[in-house]
């Protein structure tokens, strides 16, 4: 797999797994858990977006 797919692939991963923490903390009342699946959903948007210029760069 290119070194741009897998960023993508990636980033798409940890995009979903912080939305769920993100939903738990919230319906749980987890401010904690609530923020780091804030911070892992921005982690994986811009590991999908440094994909995206790699891709760009045809890398």
């Amino acid at each position: 797999m290119k070194s741009s797919t897998r960023d993508e692939v990636e980033g798409k991963k940890h995009q979903a797994k912080g939305k769920v923490k993100e939903v738990v903390g919230k319906a749980v009342g987890n401010p904690d858990m609530e923020v780091e699946g804030k911070v892992e959903k921005l982690g994986g948007v811009v590991q999908e977006k440094v994909g995206d210029v790699k891709r760009a760069a045809g890398k």
